[in-house]
């Protein structure tokens, strides 16, 4: 009777510990989701480290960007800007396997010396952007951007 019970309580124990961790354990989706939320925050904070490990060390867009290069650009825009916010709406991701597309529209507006105005789209017309991700091992990582041509015209 006691090796029935301790076998009844294994194999209970074997089908219910995967279908909690299925059921718990947060979906590609939600990973990319919270990969956006605690990136706008670090911004925000201007937490250049906590911005940096959203982005991929293999980061190379179409404008010549890449990993270092962004960090030294957030370095001389976060000493120059303050109270910064950042606004993001109508995020729509796309997963594929190991790699995903995440579009959003984007508004951040900050102070510069006594100013404060939008340094990113505006309240009319936010910028769209279009972030392509990698699966680097169990986290998701920004790998290119597209959309910031839009602020050079």
């Amino acid at each position: 009777m006691r090796r029935y019970r301790l076998r009844l309580i294994l194999l209970l124990f074997l089908i219910l510990v995967p279908a909690i961790v299925y059921l718990l354990w947060p979906s590609d989706e939600g990973r990319i989701k919270r990969l956006f939320k605690e990136g706008a925050e670090a911004v925000e904070s201007r937490d250049i480290d906590a911005v940096m490990s959203k982005v991929s060390y293999n980061y190379r867009d179409d404008y010549g960007m890449t990993y270092l290069y962004i960090k030294e650009m957030l370095k001389r825009q976060f000493g120059m800007l303050s109270d910064i916010e950042v606004e993001y709406e109508d995020l729509r991701i796309e997963v594929s396997k190991d790699r995903a597309s995440a579009e959003l529209s984007v508004r951040v507006i900050a102070t510069v010396g006594n100013e404060r105005g939008y340094i990113i789209g505006d309240i009319k017309t936010p910028l769209r952007l279009r972030f392509t991700l990698d699966k680097e091992r169990t986290r998701w990582l920004i790998v290119k951007t597209e959309g910031f041509d839009k602020l050079l015209q």
